[in-house]
């Protein structure tokens, strides 16, 4: 026969299996969630100082422009524009590139963490059925 005691006691371990499934989720989003709220904090850094980089950027281009025209005589002037305009060309592609660069995710894109740490879930999860099969074949090779 069946012992009652027995039934509620594996209610009782479905019930802590579940509670403890549903933490593990639990910590899991929240742990998505601060890594969302870092990659938000990490784009509007990147993209604030993109903007007033490309804004003194431009106003010292102006600048720089208008300074080394007005020392030139007036025969030089033109090329000497074409030359500006071409190396200050050449420094915003360059600049404008390594922003881009930055705002690449790094370790492994997006949600490493929480993507590592599913892992270690599965694994672990994998690793405990593999423990228990080597145990039982462990405990009935010792029998007779």
């Amino acid at each position: 026969m069946v012992d009652p005691a027995a039934g509620g006691g594996l209610l009782r371990s479905l019930r802590r299996l579940v509670d403890t499934a549903l933490e593990i989720v639990q910590v899991r989003l929240a742990l998505l969630g601060t890594e969302f709220e870092q990659q938000k904090q990490r784009l509007f850094d990147a993209l604030l100082r993109a903007v007033l980089g490309l804004l003194l950027l431009a106003l010292a281009l102006v600048l720089a422009v208008a300074f080394v025209l007005l020392l030139l005589r007036e025969s030089y002037r033109l090329p000497a524009l074409g030359v500006l305009a071409l190396a200050f060309g050449v420094g915003a592609w360059l600049l404008l590139r390594s922003a881009r660069l930055a705002l690449q995710s790094g370790f492994g894109g997006p949600f490493a963490l929480s993507l590592g740490e599913l892992r270690q879930d599965r694994a672990g999860v994998g690793g405990t059925r593999a423990e228990d099969g080597s145990s039982r074949s462990e405990t009935d090779a010792g029998e007779p």
